[in-house]
């Protein structure tokens, strides 16, 4: 029973770096991926070459690669100091996630037929009044399902912070084989992850239904 207890708060201090990474990530990735979806739709086209080589890098290399980057580039590259290990995961994910959110935004605003941009235009709107009257809420509602699949994807991503020694919850789990021969708090921590993205699912449902009003 004592080794439970144990156990349990050395994961819950794990779990508390998780969901740090989570939280810290959603909140710069989500607002961070708009204009990059905004600078891939762009009329100038350096600008949109440039945005949609971002994303393409970004989506084609590894996360845990990029991590390692982050974390080890400056010295690879003479600079006086590396970021501490925290806000290396944190920089690297920000930067991964606001590409992914990036495409699923393009893809939402490309999804409004042209021609309610039009009627927007004879009402005498602006482009930033139709996109702000008309165009968000359709947008919001139709990308909630692939922003859910990311951001639960984003919650079992913190595991590679493991990769530069950050104390997450996978690490803490492991530091008990390496200790104690222990390997039951490896399949333990599952749970933590199981009962987080099962309220994110039960989040994401009630979000859906209250936008059912909206037609799309």
């Amino acid at each position: 029973m004592t080794t439970f207890i144990t156990v349990t708060l050395k994961l819950l201090e794990g779990f508390g770096t998780t969901f740090l990474i989570f939280a810290i990530t959603l909140l710069l990735a989500i607002p961070l991926g708009l204009p990059i979806a905004l600078c891939s739709m762009s009329r100038f086209k350096p600008l949109r070459w440039l945005s949609r080589a971002f994303v393409w890098v970004i989506r084609g290399t590894p996360l845990m690669l990029q991590v390692i980057i982050v974390f080890y580039g400056p010295d690879l590259m003479g600079m006086p100091s590396s970021l501490p290990r925290l806000s290396a995961v944190v920089v690297a994910f920000v930067i991964n996630y606001a590409a992914y959110f990036s495409e699923i935004y393009r893809g939402g605003i490309e999804s409004i037929p042209k021609g309610q941009y039009e009627a927007g235009q004879v009402l005498g709107l602006r482009k930033g009044q139709i996109f702000t009257r008309i165009t968000l809420l359709q947008v919001i509602k139709r990308i909630i399902p692939p922003m859910s699949n990311e951001i639960i994807t984003l919650v079992k991503d913190t595991s590679l912070a493991r990769i530069i020694a950050v104390r997450e919850l996978i690490m803490e789990a492991s530091t008990f084989i390496k200790t104690q021969a222990l390997l039951w708090p490896l399949f333990y921590s599952g749970a933590f992850y199981l009962l987080f993205c099962g309220l994110l699912t039960i989040l994401f449902n009630r979000l859906e239904k209250r936008l059912d009003y909206i037609k799309v």
